[in-house]
C-alpha cells in the first residue's frame, strides 16, 4: 500500500479563479467574521448618524458582545455540532461538506468582539463630547469606568491577533481570562451607575437580563470546576498516556486540564473506548507546560466545564474518511478508529511510534485498523503527506480528509486537498 500511495501523481491545482474558495483568506471562519462586520456596517449606513444615540450605541455593543460570548459557550458549541451532524449521508456532498465547517463558528466570536469594541469606542466618543459640552450630563465616574473598559477591550483585541497569540499564547490566555472578567464587571458597573443616575428600573431593562445571561454563561464552566484523580503510563520521555475515570465523553470531544486553574489551561482530545468507562489523553512534549507534566506526573489535575466537540466530530457527515495525523495527533483520531462508526483509512506519520508511544498503543491502533499506514520518520524520513492523502482518497474512494497535525502542515494539507475538490478539515487555532 505504501508503494501505491507514494507513486500517486498529484494533479496540478486548477486555475486560481476556480479554486479561490480553498484559499485560507476565504475560509468559513473569515467569511463569518466578514459577515458580522458587514452586518454591523449595514446598520451604521442604514441609520441616520443623528439617530445614533447613546442608547442605540449601547444596544449595538450589547448585541455584539452577547454573540461573542455565547458562541463560545460549551453547551451551545455541542448543540451546533449536534445539529450539523444530523444531516443524513444521502444528502448531496456539497451540503454535507459545508455543514462540516461548523467548527469555524469562532469567526462569529471574532467579528462580534471587534464590532462590540468599535461600537463601544463610538459610544465613549459621543459621551465624551457630551461631557465636554455639558459637564453635568455625564458623570466623571462613568467616563473613567468606560475609558478603562475600552482600554481592556483594545488589549484583548491586540492579544487575539494571530501573530501575537501565536508567540505569546500564555499571555493571550491570561489577558482574555482576567481582562474578560474585568470587562464584565465594568459593564455591570456602568449599567448600575446609569440606572442610578437615570432612575431606571433594572428589572424592566433588557440589558440587565442579558448581562445576567452572559454572566451565567461565563460562570457556568467554573461552577463545574473540580480536581480529579488521574493515572499515567509513560512509554517514553516524549509522551504520556493519562487516564481519567470521572466521566466517559463522546468521540470527537476534548477536555481542558490544568494544574493551576487560574493560570493556564491546555486542551487535549479525549480517547474513550467502546464499552469502557473513562477515557485517556495522549500528552506529548510540545512546550514548557507539557514538558513539566511528563517529567513530574501529577496525581490530580483540574477540569472545568464539559467535554466539547472538536473538528473530528464532523466525521459522521461522510461515508468514508482519510485521517492524516502526525505525532500525538493520533489522539483525536483514536476514538474514531475504535468506534468504527465510518470507514476510515489512517495515515500516521511519527518518530519511532513504538518507542515513543509504546507497543500497547500501536497494537491497539493496528487491531482497530490493520491497514493503517504508520510512517516511521526515523526510518523513512518525512513523507509528502499531501501525496499520501490524495493517493489514499483515490485508492479507498474516501469522501473527505481530516488532518490532525501542526498548524502549518494542517493548513497545507487542507488547502491542497480543497484546491483539488476534496473536502478537507483541520484545526484552525482560533482559541
Amino acid at each position: 500500500m505504501i508503494d501505491a500511495l507514494t507513486r500517486t501523481v498529484v494533479p496540478p491545482k486548477p486555475a486560481l479563479w476556480r479554486r479561490w474558495t480553498s484559499l485560507p483568506m476565504f475560509s468559513y471562519y473569515n467569511r463569518l467574521l466578514a459577515l458580522v462586520l458587514m452586518g454591523n456596517a449595514f446598520v451604521l449606513l442604514a441609520v441616520d448618524v443623528h439617530a445614533l444615540t447613546v442608547e442605540r450605541l449601547a444596544d449595538m455593543v450589547l448585541i455584539n458582545l452577547s454573540v461573542a460570548i455565547l458562541i463560545r459557550q460549551q453547551y451551545l458549541i455541542n448543540a451546533l455540532f449536534w445539529l450539523a451532524t444530523r444531516i443524513p449521508l444521502c444528502w448531496p456532498l456539497r451540503i454535507r461538506r459545508s455543514a462540516a465547517k461548523v467548527y469555524h463558528i469562532g469567526g462569529l466570536h471574532s467579528g462580534s468582539a471587534l464590532a462590540a469594541t468599535a461600537w463601544f469606542a463610538a459610544m465613549l466618543g459621543v459621551q465624551g463630547l457630551r461631557y465636554v459640552q455639558h459637564p453635568g450630563s455625564v458623570s466623571s465616574a462613568w467616563m473613567w469606568m468606560a475609558a478603562l473598559l475600552l482600554g481592556l477591550l483594545l488589549l484583548m483585541v491586540i492579544m487575539a491577533h494571530p501573530w501575537v497569540r501565536g508567540r505569546f499564547h500564555n499571555g493571550f490566555e491570561r489577558v482574555h481570562r482576567f481582562a474578560g472578567w474585568s470587562v464584565l464587571l465594568l459593564f455591570w458597573g456602568l449599567t448600575l451607575l446609569a440606572s442610578m443616575e437615570d432612575g431606571a428600573q433594572l428589572l424592566r431593562s433588557g440589558s440587565f437580563w442579558m448581562l445576567v445571561l452572559l454572566t451565567l454563561s461565563i460562570a457556568l464552566p467554573w461552577l463545574r470546576l473540580r480536581k480529579v484523580a488521574v493515572e499515567h503510563t509513560r512509554p517514553s520521555g516524549h509522551a504520556v498516556v493519562t487516564r481519567f475515570a470521572h466521566t466517559t465523553p463522546f468521540a470527537g470531544s476534548s477536555t481542558a486540564i490544568s494544574r493551576h486553574p487560574l493560570l493556564e489551561w491546555h486542551s487535549f482530545a479525549n480517547i474513550p473506548a467502546p464499552n469502557e468507562a473513562g477515557f485517556r489523553l495522549i500528552i506529548s512534549r510540545a512546550g514548557d507546560w507539557t514538558g513539566r507534566f511528563i517529567e513530574d506526573l501529577p496525581s490530580h489535575v483540574w477540569v472545568k466545564g464539559i467535554t466539547t466537540a472538536g473538528v473530528a466530530r464532523v466525521e459522521t457527515l461522510f461515508t468514508s474518511v482519510v485521517y492524516v495525523a502526525t505525532g500525538s495527533g493520533i489522539g483525536p483520531v483514536m476514538p474514531h478508529l475504535l468506534a468504527a462508526s465510518a470507514p476510515i483509512q489512517l495515515i500516521w506519520s511519527t518518530r519511532s511510534p513504538r518507542k515513543t508511544y509504546g507497543d500497547a498503543l500501536v497494537d491497539e491502533i493496528l487491531r482497530a485498523q490493520p491497514n493503517a499506514l504508520i510512517w516511521d520518520t526515523d526510518e523513512r524520513g518525512k513523507p509528502d503527506l499531501v501525496q499520501l492523502a490524495y493517493g489514499a482518497v483515490q485508492v479507498f474512494g474516501a469522501e473527505a480528509v481530516i488532518c490532525i497535525a501542526n498548524q502549518s502542515l494542517t493548513r497545507r494539507v487542507v488547502e491542497e486537498m480543497e484546491a483539488r475538490g476534496i473536502p478537507a478539515y483541520g484545526a484552525i487555532w482560533d482559541s
